[in-house]
Order: C-alpha cells, then sequence, then structure tokens
C-alpha cells in the first residue's frame, strides 16, 4: 500500500494569496496534480492539517474544490489555523468525519495500516495539546486492535525538532501520549505537520516524522532566540509505502518540474 501525506497546505479564499505573496492555492492545486501523476498512485492521501489559513467558509469552500481533483480516497484533519465547525460542515459528507462531539477524531479501517487521526487542536492557540479526554479515546482505539499494524496522524508533533520557535508550539504534553505509544507495539509510525520540514525522529518505541508543505517551508535554523521564518525550499510531500514483511518506508517526494529523470 502506498500511503500519501500532504500537510500544511493554508488555503486561502479564492483570489487572495497568503501573505500577498504566497499562491497557496495554486500550489495546492500542483500537489494534486502530483499525486494524480505518480505511477503507481497512492491508494489514499492523508491531509495533516493547518488545512486553510484563517477557518473560514470561503476557505473551506476552496479547499474542497481543490482535493475533490484528488483520484483517490484521502481523508482531512485539524490543525491550529483550523476551526472544527466550519471544517465539519464543508466535508459532512465524508464518512470518516464525525458527525458530532468536540474533536475531530476517526479511524480508516479499510487499509492494509489502520490509520488513527488525533486531533492536537486547542483553539485561539497556535500550540497543541492532547487532554485526557482525547487521550483516552486513543488508549481505546489502540486497545480494541492490539496486533493490527497501526499509524497515528496528528498536526503538531510531540517532541523537539531544535527550532526553537516550532518547539514552542508543538504538542504540549508529549510525555502523556508517549507513555500510551510505549504500551503498543503495533504502532509503526506517528506522521505529523506543522513544522513544514521533513524530519524523523525514534521516539518511545516507535519512529515519528513531519511532513514538508505543499507550499512555503519553515526556514531551517537552530540558533537561539530568532524568530520562524518561511523559506521557498521546494514543496514536497510524504510517501509512507506499506509491506506487512518490510514495514514502513517513508520517502519524500518533491513537487514540481525538476527535468526528466535519466539513466546512469
Amino acid at each position: 500500500m502506498l500511503l500519501a501525506q500532504i500537510s500544511d497546505p493554508h488555503v486561502t479564499a479564492k483570489g487572495r494569496k497568503l501573505y500577498d505573496r504566497i499562491d497557496t492555492i495554486g500550489h495546492l492545486r500542483r500537489a494534486v496534480q502530483h499525486l494524480n501523476d505518480l505511477a503507481p498512485r497512492p491508494d489514499f492521501t492523508l491531509i495533516t492539517g493547518d488545512l486553510v489559513d484563517e477557518g473560514s467558509p470561503p476557505e473551506y469552500a476552496m479547499l474542497r474544490e481543490l482535493v475533490s481533483g484528488l483520484a483517490m480516497a484521502h481523508a482531512l484533519m485539524p490543525g491550529n489555523h483550523d476551526e472544527r465547525g466550519n471544517l465539519r460542515r464543508a466535508f459532512a459528507d465524508h464518512a470518516y468525519m464525525p458527525k458530532d462531539g468536540e474533536f475531530l477524531q476517526y479511524t480508516i479501517e479499510d487499509l492494509p495500516l489502520r490509520i488513527i487521526a488525533l486531533d492536537t487542536l486547542v483553539p485561539g492557540q497556535a500550540g497543541g495539546r492532547l487532554c485526557l479526554a482525547r487521550l483516552e479515546w486513543l488508549a481505546a482505539r489502540l486497545q480494541e486492535q492490539p496486533a493490527r499494524p497501526t499509524l497515528i496522524a496528528m498536526h503538531h508533533p510531540p517532541f523537539d525538532t531544535g527550532i526553537e520557535g516550532m518547539d514552542e508550539i508543538k504538542c504540549a504534553n508529549g510525555a502523556a501520549l508517549g507513555a500510551i505509544v510505549a504500551r503498543h507495539p503495533q504502532v509503526e509510525r506517528i506522521v505529523c505537520g506543522h513544522v513544514h520540514r521533513p524530519i524523523f525522529a525514534r521516539w518511545h518505541g516507535t519512529v515519528v516524522t513531519t511532513a514538508p508543505a505543499t507550499a512555503h517551508q519553515v526556514a531551517l535554523d537552530f540558533r537561539s532566540g530568532r524568530p520562524v521564518a518561511s523559506i521557498m525550499e521546494p514543496p514536497a510531500c510524504h510517501l509512507h509505502r506499506w509491506q506487512a514483511d518490510t514495514g514502513l518506508v517513508t520517502h519524500v517526494s518533491y513537487i514540481g518540474d525538476h527535468g526528466p529523470a535519466t539513466d546512469y
């Protein structure tokens, strides 16, 4: 199975650019075409938060128009720039989307690799958190199928990346999540967004990754006291290739025209 992950598209309302200069709509349109053109084509696409920039209905209408072009099944989950009610209403016909309740958490059960999507959103805050209710929900889902290989998806990473400004707004109570994950060896991977960079870490007995963004990236800067800055490094996505005998292998797939591949 090939699982695509795109993240942090920050879609604006039609006719607008992010910060008046970044065409996030065009970038996501190209990301959709990139996934559709892959051979083999991904079996499923997961979009891991900051779907839009301000959480408004016009932005979600634009997002819906764009992701409807995906040639494979897909699922969306919230990030700190999202608004749960508007997201739920815009995608009310998506069967995986919870119809009620405070949080937008769900499982995808019909793939070879089980997916559990967590909601780390704290309204009005850039950082994330998993409250007791969300942690208990996760523990219950993992206990349901302890022998089934599982991928956990969440927007905010639960570990420090070394980029100070982003670490200040990570998932604040990652240790509580880690204690649950450590008890469940079926967790093959935790995949995140939020940092706009591809990062990999071993964490509580599993591997955690963050995906690059479909438009602007966060500048790589380990110096203390530096503000978070954006940089127009190439947009990219993650391709998670699952095989039962080898587990999960992740590739970074760059979006855009980089010339044809040539044989060595």
